[in-house]
């Protein structure tokens, strides 16, 4: 079966390095799905869930705050400030993040704070979202 090396990085760590026969996540425009032989990309990323499918029929799960994508046609390379494991997720964390960045939101005085916390509240919400879905597929 044909195969492609996938690397998700964030600022702190290498998050996954290994190969995948396909690989999903959340575009600037849409959900990207990526298979090997893919036409060469360069896509800025949304917060949300990058699916990683291996060759033996599992998924790895990785939460990213946004980002760069690279596609090569065997070769997909995903930059990220932030990236979480899916295992590592916590719904009940996000969520008090994020109730504290709606607090900072009402405190905000100037149109860059706003911006900032609004964009926190986004990829707060991405997160709590993607933490709700991955712990109900566990749960099937």
């Amino acid at each position: 079966m044909a195969s492609l090396h996938v690397d998700v990085v964030s600022a702190e760590e290498s998050i996954f390095s290994g190969e995948a026969t396909f690989v999903a996540l959340p575009g600037e425009v849409g959900e990207l799905g990526i298979l090997p032989g893919h036409t060469p990309l360069i896509s800025r990323i949304r917060p949300g869930t990058v699916k990683i499918k291996l060759a033996d029929g599992t998924e790895n799960n990785i939460f990213v705050a946004g980002g760069i994508l690279e596609v090569q046609p065997n070769i997909v390379t995903v930059l990220t400030d932030t990236a979480i494991r899916g295992e590592d997720l916590d719904e009940a964390k996000a969520l008090e993040a994020r109730k504290k960045a709606e607090e900072a939101l009402q405190k905000a005085t100037t149109n860059e704070d706003i911006a900032v916390v609004q964009a926190e509240l986004e990829m707060l919400a991405a997160q709590a979202a993607a933490a709700r879905r991955l712990n109900h597929l566990k749960r099937r």
